[in-house]
């Protein structure tokens, strides 16, 4: 992706990922635009090969720990999560009663003039902050350190108590998107 180091190199490799929203702003703030990401994800799962061992969406980021089954690539999958759950938060926005409403649209218009990299509002910065997991990069230490995202913000004390990771499938629960605990 445009100016991003972290590139994804093998497309079925196993990643740790960051996708951050434009400009660092809060926009999981809402139940409801939280929801578009849980369903988003389990629709890559169910549809578009994605495999998803952990994840943690906080207010202006996702981390994930993935990768995509063979004959998918993780890039796409990727490029095509965030595409579509641009277009629903931005739905979100003008149809709910949010506060910032004109501020988010003119925050993502704005962005997009910039860039010139999206129809109407960009809403994702184009990169995924993707690093690959190999024999220099330990997966429980990634997964540890993004279900602990939630307990370091202080909004919970124990991970899996927050609802919006993967933290409590590791626990022997049902999170809300289906993970492969490894």
């Amino acid at each position: 992706m445009s100016g991003d180091k972290y590139r994804i190199g093998d497309q079925n490799g196993v990643y740790y990922t960051t996708s951050t929203i434009i400009s660092w702003i809060d926009v999981f703030t809402r139940i409801s635009y939280k929801d578009i990401i849980t369903k988003s994800l389990n629709y890559c799962i169910e549809n578009k090969g994605l495999e998803l061992y952990a994840w943690v969406l906080m207010p202006n980021h996702l981390h994930l720990v993935c990768r995509a089954k063979e004959g998918f690539q993780l890039s796409e999958i990727l490029r095509d999560f965030k595409e579509f759950a641009s277009k629903q938060i931005v739905e979100e926005i003008k149809t709910s009663n949010e506060s910032r409403a004109e501020w988010l649209l003119d925050k993502y218009a704005y962005e997009t003039k910039r860039t010139g990299r999206a129809e109407n509002y960009k809403v994702w910065q184009d990169a995924n902050h993707a690093i690959e997991i190999g024999c220099f990069i330990n997966i429980e230490e990634k997964i540890n350190y993004i279900h602990q995202n939630p307990v370091k913000a202080g909004w919970v004390y124990q991970a899996e108590d927050y609802v919006y990771s993967s933290a409590i499938d590791y626990c022997g629960g049902k999170g809300l998107v289906k993970v492969m605990v490894i």
